[in-house]
């Protein structure tokens, strides 16, 4: 029983990673490099995580073409990266145009030809970002995509134990499993020391102290 799991070496990506494993699967990893800011980094803790929990097999795959279209700050150096507080009431300009489209038509290429039987994404929908392509609507119909445009013999299914959690919550299956979140990145914006201001940030910081525990990533900005 094998799993495709989307391994971009942040907070959420790393821990379903390890509930797929938990559940059983051997793991097949991806991760993209699309020009975006922390790229080096989260190639570096992808790589490490892929060790620790025992990945089969972990191929990048290069998509910098987002880079060329834009329409992101975390792609478009000339963009500031929104602010916690600038986003609140609307998608914040992090918002990649219809990134998990394209990564999950990639893993869905990967999976069928590796005879994996589910791809494990780690979606959320319950914090402010409001991603159009991390809602449930998204996630089920994307279901049917594959289900239409792949082999009849094939049978893949799209995993996101994660799309109705919050941040915190995610967290606290992560610590129960022994995640080492200490080789995890989810800044936005830097690559040694995290902003601290950025809505990845804001929330990773959130989810520690709600749980009483110590972020063991450096910070920049500690508001």
């Amino acid at each position: 029983m094998r799993a495709v799991c989307l391994l971009s070496g942040g907070m959420d990506s790393t821990t379903v990673a390890y509930i797929a494993r938990e559940r059983g699967y051997e793991l097949l990893a991806l991760h993209f490099n699309y020009g975006q800011r922390t790229e080096r980094k989260e190639l570096q803790c992808a790589r490490t995580i892929a060790a620790h929990v025992g990945v089969l097999e972990l191929v990048e795959v290069d998509l910098r073409y987002l880079s060329r279209f834009g329409g992101s700050s975390l792609t478009d150096q000339s963009l500031p990266v929104d602010k916690y507080e600038d986003s609140r009431e609307e998608i914040p300009n992090t918002y990649v145009p219809f990134r998990n489209g394209n990564l999950l038509s990639i893993a869905t290429s990967f999976a069928e030809a590796r005879g994996a039987e589910a791809i494990f994404i780690g979606v959320q929908s319950l914090d402010y970002s409001g991603y159009p392509d991390c809602r449930p609507r998204f996630i089920e119909a994307f279901q049917r995509v594959i289900d239409l445009g792949t082999r009849e013999r094939t049978r893949i299914r799209l995993m996101t134990p994660f799309l109705n959690m919050t941040k915190t919550e995610i967290l606290r299956e992560g610590i129960r499993m022994g995640v080492p979140y200490e080789n995890t990145w989810s800044c936005y914006q830097n690559e040694d020391a995290a902003c601290g201001v950025c809505g990845a940030c804001h929330f990773r910081r959130s989810a520690f102290s709600s749980l009483g525990r110590n972020d063991p990533i450096p910070y920049v900005e500690l508001p």
